[in-house]
């Protein structure tokens, strides 16, 4: 079975190099994964570099990898960003740990108007902490090259703000244009924004101020999705539409 640990301060390696995991990733692959020596198993820096090579040491609290194979992934183009609306209980959660597993590149956490949810003072700090742990794990399970980047929280009047410059689309389930219906030339741009509501939907204002600061509403299918399953079926729709499916 193969597997991922992320060691962050891995600048670069080669084959035929050692690469030693410790602390909690350690405790994890050998403790929990239970690597022992002769397999196989990947070491990356959540930063495009991922090496790959046979276990040579597994003891408790340290694994050490010889390197068989190197790879540099590049970042994106478009990247593909989530906006995700603070939402009730862990749906939130599930939306982003699912669009980490189908290639987003970036979250941005949004405290829409009709959020049951908030983040304000230190819960601020401790929620974006909690799912950059969410993304990173995903990433980890899914064998990603790059963990995604959990921005600060948003009020919609800095969401509109983001829109400058980017292809942002609002997934908005009443409007007739479908996700799949756009121009290819729409994701001709460094970004392309995915904006997901709470459970209650977004506002009319909201809807509002970001049409007017560029975006485009769309729908996904003709049903009306949960706020934990609309950004991982958008994303899956765009990465059939560039391509890279």
């Amino acid at each position: 079975m193969s597997s991922l640990y992320v060691r962050e301060d891995l600048e670069s390696t080669g084959v035929g190099d050692s690469v030693t995991l410790r602390g909690p990733e350690a405790k994890h692959a050998v403790s929990v994964s239970r690597l022992r020596v002769g397999e196989t198993t990947s070491i990356g820096n959540g930063r495009g570099l991922i090496a790959t090579g046979t276990v040579v040491r597994s003891e408790p609290g340290e694994l050490e990898m010889r390197v068989e194979s190197v790879v540099v992934h590049p970042e994106n183009r478009p990247a593909l960003v989530l906006v995700q609306a603070l939402a009730k209980g862990d749906r939130d959660e599930l939306a982003i740990q699912a669009a980490t597993e189908l290639g987003v590149d970036r979250i941005i956490p949004w405290g829409a108007e009709r959020s049951i949810s908030r983040w304000q003072g230190d819960k601020a700090s401790k929620g974006r902490a909690r799912w950059q742990l969410i993304v990173r794990e995903a990433a980890k399970q899914s064998i990603r090259a790059r963990v995604p980047e959990v921005s600060e929280v948003v009020d919609t009047r800095g969401l509109a703000a983001h829109a400058d410059g980017r292809t942002v689309l609002v997934l908005e389930p009443t409007v007739a244009l479908s996700l799949t219906d756009l121009d290819p030339s729409t994701f001709d741009a460094d970004e392309v924004v995915l904006v997901v509501g709470p459970e209650g939907g977004i506002s009319a204002a909201e809807h509002e101020r970001l049409v007017d600061a560029g975006a485009v509403a769309v729908r996904i299918g003709s049903g009306v999705l949960r706020t934990s399953t609309a950004g991982p079926a958008a994303i899956a729709a765009v990465n059939v539409l560039l391509g890279r499916w």
